[in-house]
């Protein structure tokens, strides 16, 4: 197994992963995803077995504290400096679920944030997998103002603040 950032040359197999894992109205797009890899690849972490991609979480930074629809479409947007580490997808393929893929690429990312004295991580969620992400020790907040992909989400917050070397 081989954790490790993004690069431009993983485009095709990330956006063929997400249409594995999201509907189309949820997914990201190629053109988004090219964006995200242009602007923020160090916030874009990859997970394979042998040469093949199983696994992915990506998401900006920002000093707003809650994640915005617009902020799903709106690379540009990322602040390289900003408080709050969000998380914009959470991808396994379906072949891979159960088998820990997605916890090992969450405790990287949480830690990234962590060793970049971020105030946390942010995203929202499906209630089906609220679960999931308590065990990371996010809170759910309820209902997001979301509506993207016109589903219902939940926003979850892992804070940081209190932790030694937190902003």
């Amino acid at each position: 197994m081989i954790i490790r950032k993004a690069t431009c040359d993983d485009l095709e197999d990330i956006a063929n992963l997400e249409l594995e894992c999201f509907p189309v109205n949820e997914a990201a797009t190629v053109h988004e995803f090219k964006e995200r890899l242009r602007v923020y690849p160090n916030h874009f972490l990859l997970l394979f077995l042998d040469d093949k991609l199983v696994a992915f979480v990506d998401g900006f930074c920002t000093s707003d504290a809650d994640l915005t629809d617009e902020m799903y479409e709106n690379a540009g947007l990322h602040d390289e400096d900003g408080d709050w580490q969000m998380i914009f997808g959470l991808n396994t393929h379906p072949d891979y679920r159960g088998q820990g893929y997605a916890s090992k690429l969450m405790n990287c990312f949480i830690s990234q944030a962590r060793w970049e004295k971020r105030l946390g991580v942010v995203l929202t969620c499906k209630k089906e997998m609220v679960e999931f992400y308590l065990k990371f020790g996010f809170v759910n907040e309820g209902i997001s103002e979301s509506a993207h992909g016109g589903e219902v989400w939940n926003q979850m917050r892992l804070t940081f603040i209190g932790e030694q070397g937190c902003k």
